[in-house]
């Protein structure tokens, strides 16, 4: 297991928080937000998604379903110990977060930067068809982001393509089941997200089947709303709507 990767559980009152990773991530990249909600009086859980915080081989192992029960089993630890749970997914993990509402009552969820639809210029118009991805890997650029927890740093070096044919899968089944999803949502998004589409956020708030719903979009802010410099902004805005 990479150094920092491992899950984490931070005890609070009888409100809990599930944190769902992003793809490729860990769960050192929600450490921070996880704090901040155990501050406000919550239980929170952030488990290590199948797949994750190890190499590279075992993520082309894994499928969007190992991920999504890493989540289950998440929720199932929460369950254990709190009367009322919430759950806030960033990235990929936002995806997961939907898909859990959609299949499991829970008392709200937050999407961050949830990708609905990607940026062009992560050039996933030119992936390959599935039948030539299944040992094929691009190159990532480190992350070198200051003021965050080591290990959020330590993210994969490489990305195999069989795992992003699963993330496109993922992303075509949620679009399905939004309007499913009944849960109160708060959807926050980037104004400068250059992975996942800003209109990502609208796309969401248009289809899920929410009555209680919200848009936030973070002005001068990027892909990683739970490291950025604007966070406490984000980790404010997320700790009033699980308290409202």
């Amino acid at each position: 297991m990479i150094d920092g990767a491992e899950s984490f559980y931070l005890a609070g009152g009888s409100s809990g928080v599930l944190l769902i990773h992003g793809f490729t991530g860990l769960p050192a990249e929600l450490l921070l937000l996880g704090e901040h909600l155990n501050r406000a009086g919550f239980t929170v859980h952030c488990p290590r998604l199948a797949g994750h915080g190890t190499s590279e081989r075992d993520l082309m192992r894994t499928t969007r379903d190992d991920w999504f029960n890493s989540v289950l089993d998440g929720l199932a630890i929460l369950r254990g110990t709190c009367e009322k749970i919430f759950v806030v997914g960033h990235s990929m993990g936002g995806l997961l977060t939907i898909k859990l509402a959609a299949a499991r009552n829970v008392a709200g969820i937050v999407t961050l930067a949830a990708p609905i639809f990607i940026d062009d210029g992560l050039g996933l118009r030119n992936l390959p068809p599935r039948e030539f991805c299944s040992d094929a890997c691009i190159v990532q650029p480190r992350r070198k982001l200051h003021n965050v927890p080591p290990a959020a740093n330590n993210v994969y070096e490489r990305t195999p393509l069989i795992s992003v044919h699963e993330l496109v899968a993922l992303i075509d089944d949620v679009k399905k089941i939004l309007p499913t999803v009944n849960a109160p949502i708060l959807i926050m998004h980037g104004e400068d997200d250059h992975t996942a589409r800003p209109r990502s956020a609208r796309y969401i708030m248009d289809n899920v089947g929410s009555k209680v719903k919200r848009v936030v979009t973070v002005p001068n802010c990027g892909h990683l709303l739970p490291l950025a410099e604007e966070r406490d902004f984000v980790f404010d805005v997320v700790t009033d709507f699980l308290r409202r």
